[in-house]
């Protein structure tokens, strides 16, 4: 029987375990890289776990979210990024040298390699054909420091392209949000989408990230295309074509699902408020009113995006009323478009330029006003992710978002009458390396320097016998990390303080919530009530790392996403599904609650007699933890379990 891209890769870099869907596999991991609003707590951890240099082949430093210098918190910790990174053996990029992903994709993705990132979005490097999974900061710690990664292996589903794209006007965002129209967030859980069939051709590097970016809106574990003469062509674009290899599924290789999609038929798509599955195609919204647009994002900021944008743009104005903010994805990019003219075609047509950072799209700034309709090609339109909890913010293509910002409302891009030039691959990309730091060999003399700001990781007892704890909070269905832990320029400066930022948990949902976790710490904690897919979107860990330090036991929901259910496991926080989904009705916010034999439960059956005192009544919640997952929630977490292994 032949493999598929996924099980080749998996196979070359098998630690232990075996490749059955539903069960544990280990892998040796290739790259770690990190982004500052996660960074920080990942070399936190590092450090915590005592080991001299990281023990990956590449780990790589960048700073790319938190941007916004209005005090000494950012530019410190960005500091203590620098350091840390030369201390233990890390590249480090340095501020204003792009987004991680678009960056990481110039300088260092390859073909058949394995990388883990504290971002989501880490799955873009799947458009250059490599295994790219986006993680929480501690399981990238114990990876850095030797730990092979494991994971429970996913399904592996074959998305079957066919046909060509009607370009110029639509473009592979189409081909995504048309993906997530028909699967839903939740379509992706427990899978990997490898990508395949003639029709890939159609596609170069670029356009197949922005495919594999945001299959991490599916809730897919990843995705991947196949390695071909486009990546070759791009890697020697690139200056890397000694990177190249080839890759291909067999082709008797078998899949879970497999699913047609002819790309002749997708036309102009858009998300609408409040999820990326609310897509719908952009000629049924005609004459919506725009007030804003922001072009960029780790999503479309590509050479490519971005000169398809300036050529829309050129000899044209934005609309009175709009706001048009573009944030180009690396600086490599950047310089591109500027040796071409292209950012002054931006800027003259009435652009806002922004540097090449995350911006707008984790609410650092270019914040709709009240009430504002913002359309984005970004990734995510999560109610106040924006900055502004009234918004209504939609997702389209970079193209279409350039038509809207000159039109001033949302109409077919085709029916626009406005040109748009036809690109062609370049040959060969503007290299620059000069804002990349390369480790160090001698550290001796290297000094981890650490701002007032910055304070000690916050571990969780082992856990106890028994639960008894208060319902602080019940929730619908689709919670993400966002409404767990907010981002923005006023909290994620303290994501490397934890009791302080641990005052923004569930702030946008009730304002009241860390208060009263803090009181009910000291009655023996919390408990918090999820629906279907609890915990999706981001990858931060902090979603769950300043929970527990709020006393959160469990979180007992219908189900969990990939990222955040490991996170909780990560921070000895027990994720538990209703084992009747019916019985989510009879639990109640205020509600206390008990969980005994909580030990002899999670060890042996991962069956939880759950009794509600408030109500009188009771009904069971199940787990199902790998060996290591139940030896981590024992401990207290993955940093003492990892500790007590290397002793």
């Amino acid at each position: 029987m032949g493999k598929n891209i996924v099980e080749k890769i998996f196979q070359s870099h098998k630690a232990y375990g075996k490749l059955i869907p539903g069960t544990p596999v280990g892998l040796k991991i290739d790259e770690v890289y990190t982004q500052d609003a996660t960074g920080t707590m990942t070399w936190l951890q590092f450090e915590a776990i005592g080991i001299d240099r990281v023990k990956v082949p590449l780990a790589v430093s960048y700073v790319d979210h938190n941007m916004i210098q209005s005090d000494f918190m950012n530019p410190d910790d960005h500091r203590f990024l620098q350091t840390v990174a030369a201390k233990y053996g890390a590249y480090f990029s340095r501020p204003g040298n792009g987004i991680c992903h678009q960056v990481n994709l110039e300088q260092f993705a390859a073909p058949g390699r394995i990388a883990l990132g504290t971002d989501s979005h880490t799955p873009t490097n799947g458009g250059i054909g490599m295994l790219s999974i986006g993680v929480g900061g501690l399981d990238a710690a114990t990876v850095m420091a030797g730990a092979p990664f494991e994971l429970t292996m996913p399904q592996v589903v074959k998305i079957n392209l066919k046909g060509k794209l009607s370009r110029p006007w639509v473009t592979a965002m189409d081909v995504i949000l048309e993906i997530l129209r028909r699967l839903t967030v939740k379509g992706g859980v427990g899978k990997i989408f490898e990508y395949g069939g003639a029709g890939v051709k159609d596609l170069n590097v670029t356009e197949r990230a922005t495919i594999t970016n945001m299959g991490a809106e599916l809730g897919a574990t990843t995705s991947i295309f196949p390695s071909d003469e486009r990546t070759k062509f791009f890697l020697a674009a690139v200056g890397r074509k000694k990177d190249w290899v080839k890759l291909e599924a067999d082709k008797d290789a078998e899949y879970s699902e497999i699913i047609d999609l002819d790309l002749t038929s997708i036309e102009p798509m858009i998300a609408q408020p409040h999820s990326p599955d609310n897509v719908v195609t952009i000629k049924s919204l005609k004459g919506t009113k725009v007030d804003q647009v922001c072009i960029g994002s780790c999503t479309n900021s590509s050479y490519q995006a971005m000169k398809a944008v300036a050529s829309v743009l050129k000899g044209n104005s934005v609309a009175e009323g709009v706001n048009l903010l573009i944030n180009p994805g690396s600086k490599q990019v950047y310089q591109m478009i500027s040796k071409e003219s292209l950012t002054s075609t931006m800027i003259a047509a009435g652009a806002r330029m922004l540097e090449a950072s995350c911006g707008p799209c984790i609410g650092m700034g270019g914040a709709p006003g009240s009430a504002q309709v913002s359309v984005r090609s970004y990734n995510r339109n999560f109610k106040g992710r924006s900055g502004t909890k009234d918004a209504f913010v939609y997702l389209a293509s970079p193209v279409s978002c350039a038509v809207f910002a000159l039109k001033g409302e949302i109409l077919d891009p085709r029916k626009s009458g406005l040109k748009i030039g036809k690109f062609v691959e370049p040959k060969k990309y503007f290299i620059n390396r000069n804002f990349i730091i390369p480790p160090k060999k001698d550290t001796s003399k290297v000094v981890v320097i650490k701002g007032p700001n910055i304070k000690d990781i916050s571990v969780k007892e082992p856990l106890e016998e028994k639960i008894e704890a208060e319902v602080l909070l019940k929730l619908g269905d689709n919670i993400t990390t966002d409404d767990i832990m907010p981002a923005g320029s006023k909290v994620l400066p303290f994501r490397s303080n934890i009791p302080k930022i641990s005052e923004f948990v569930f702030s946008g949902i009730d304002s009241t919530f860390s208060q009263r976790a803090a009181t009910a710490k000291e009655k023996g904690g919390c408990i918090v009530i999820g629906g279907e897919n609890y915990g999706q979107g981001s990858s931060r860990e902090h979603a769950a790392i300043a929970p527990m330090y709020l006393g959160l036991h469990a979180v007992i929901a219908k189900s969990f996403a990939r990222i955040h259910k490991a996170n909780l496991i990560n921070f000895g926080v027990l994720p538990l599904q209703f084992k009747n989904p019916s019985d989510y009705k009879r639990v109640d916010k205020g509600d206390r609650i008990i969980i005994r034999d909580v030990k002899n439960s999670l060890m042996v059956s991962q069956v939880y007699a759950i009794e509600n005192l408030t109500k009188g009544t009771t009904f069971e919640a199940i787990s199902d933890l790998n060996n290591r997952q139940k030896e981590i929630i024992i401990k207290g977490g993955l940093l003492p379990y990892t500790k007590q292994q290397e002793e």
